[in-house]
């Protein structure tokens, strides 16, 4: 059969084949810096070994078959290390798709038929092209994942909540809200009141640029669920433009305590708690 041709010439030329892939390979990725040499052979090496031995068990057609599973962990862990060391998609790729010169190469040397030759070129397209394609998707999905880590972790920063004083939380909030921020937002207040046994939490809207109805609505859920957890909840920032908002959207906040400033909450909240502060007397 055409097909066990390719696994004979991956298994006599094996040495050959995987010199003349890995130099091809060291002109580009050793110069940038972005491999080790040593790396690069070892990584070339396991790969020919793999799939010399998949394409022994006689699947040409598809790579998600279990003779290919250990060369489909294989890419994955290498599509991952690369996308976490300066790689391009392209570049990642590469690494598969280089294979075919130096095998196709071979192939004509010792496949004088044209029309098996055409055959066993076309078998081993179509796997190095699922190979390469595959390579490109782990590689997208893993800057995916760093992406949504990203993010997430700047949503928390973005986010802190402040103990101001003993019973007395502040929320500070910098930019626009949407329903992903706000849930995240409610959770790490509620459990901060818990944690601290707080009897007041200040929302502070200081540093959000624009109030509409979904804001207030997100900040009223915020409002109640910090009161269903025994803590008195408060609003800060409201600027005469935010206020001229909320008065033109005919939002309802009479039942939530708002204040101009920060500092005029935090003042307020000590009162609420019983407690007054005193300038020193200089001498």
């Amino acid at each position: 059969m055409s097909e066990s041709k390719i696994s004979e010439i991956l298994e006599t030329f094996e040495a050959d084949l995987l010199s003349e892939w890995t130099q091809e390979l060291a002109i580009v990725n050793i110069r940038r810096g972005l491999i080790k040499e040593a790396q690069l052979k070892e990584e070339c090496r396991e790969f020919l070994s793999l799939f010399r031995v998949a394409v022994g068990r006689g699947n040409f057609t598809n790579i998600q078959a279990a003779a290919w599973q250990e060369m489909r962990e294989m890419l994955n862990s290498i599509s991952r290390s690369r996308s976490q060391n300066g790689f391009t998609p392209s570049e990642t790729a590469t690494f598969v798709f280089s294979f075919k010169q130096p095998l196709f190469k071979r192939m004509r040397q010792q496949l004088k038929d044209p029309i098996e030759l055409g055959e066993n070129i076309w078998l081993a397209t179509n796997l190095l092209d699922q190979l390469g394609l595959l390579t490109i998707e782990v590689y997208q999905k893993a800057r995916e994942e760093v992406i949504l880590r990203q993010q997430e972790e700047l949503m928390e920063l973005s986010t802190p909540v402040v103990k101001l004083w003993e019973g007395i939380l502040a929320l500070p909030i910098i930019g626009t809200l949407d329903s992903a921020r706000t849930q995240m937002m409610m959770e790490s207040l509620l459990q901060k009141i818990v944690e601290t046994s707080s009897e007041v939490a200040i929302i502070d809207i200081t540093g959000v640029p624009t109030v509409d109805t979904l804001t207030a609505q997100h900040l009223l859920k915020t409002v109640t669920a910090a009161r269903l957890m025994g803590a008195d909840c408060m609003i800060s920032g409201i600027r005469p433009q935010i206020a001229q908002t909320i008065v033109y959207l005919g939002i309802d906040l009479t039942n939530v305590v708002t204040k101009a400033t920060l500092a005029d909450a935090f003042l307020t909240a000590l009162k609420q708690l019983g407690t007054t502060i005193t300038r020193s007397q200089s001498k």
